[in-house]
């Protein structure tokens, strides 16, 4: 199956989610979240602010605000197709832009340097186990992870685990992906299938 075939049945899916279930599961992959060691221990944290279908990242990029983490949240240009991050200590340095997503107000917000962020939570619709994902198809992310060295982690609702995702050489894949079930070790997986 090609990837956009493949991101638009996820798509569908994940619209079928009723609000409580989405709710409720958002909140079990939080938590999850919140038990990583790169998480509890990582001071400046990046992550999308998510619109329905996917994970619910508002509640979770809250959390990090309660926990004294920095917040980074990421700017697209979609004229060169790339990405900055900006930290924001309160929605009010948001504004719905690109994609109907909420983004950093530059004007207002402050640039994060790539070597100061310690995770980056990457998003994506389709993923598998050795951390390989189909995104949105801007390829953003790709671009801007060339380099990083801190930690990837994705967060996923369990229909969105299949066995294999097409990949690219130039496709980043992640090192863990939460699930509200499990928690996969991509690094690992990856290690496993290439001995």
């Amino acid at each position: 199956m090609e990837k956009k075939e493949m991101r638009q049945n996820m798509r569908q899916f994940l619209l079928s989610l009723t609000y409580e279930q989405y709710k409720a599961r958002s909140l079990a992959i939080a938590k999850q979240l919140f038990q990583e060691p790169s998480i509890i221990e990582g001071k400046t944290i990046a992550v999308t602010m998510s619109n329905r279908p996917e994970v619910d990242t508002i509640a979770i990029i809250e959390e990090l605000w309660r926990l004294g983490k920095r917040v980074a949240v990421p700017k697209c240009k979609p004229a060169t197709k790339e990405m900055a991050f900006y930290e924001i200590d309160g929605f009010f340095q948001t504004e719905r832009a690109y994609m109907d997503i909420l983004e950093p107000r530059t004007d207002i917000a402050a640039l994060v340097p790539k070597e100061d962020l310690d995770v980056i939570i990457v998003p994506g619709i389709v993923f598998d186990h050795r951390g390989y994902r189909i995104g949105y198809g801007g390829g953003y992310y790709d671009r801007y992870l060339q380099g990083f060295s801190g930690t990837l982690i994705s967060l996923a609702f369990n229909e969105q685990i299949t066995e294999c995702v097409p990949n690219e050489c130039y496709d980043l894949p992640v090192h863990t992906i939460l699930t509200e079930e499990i928690r996969i070790d991509c690094k690992s997986n990856r290690k496993e299938l290439s001995s």
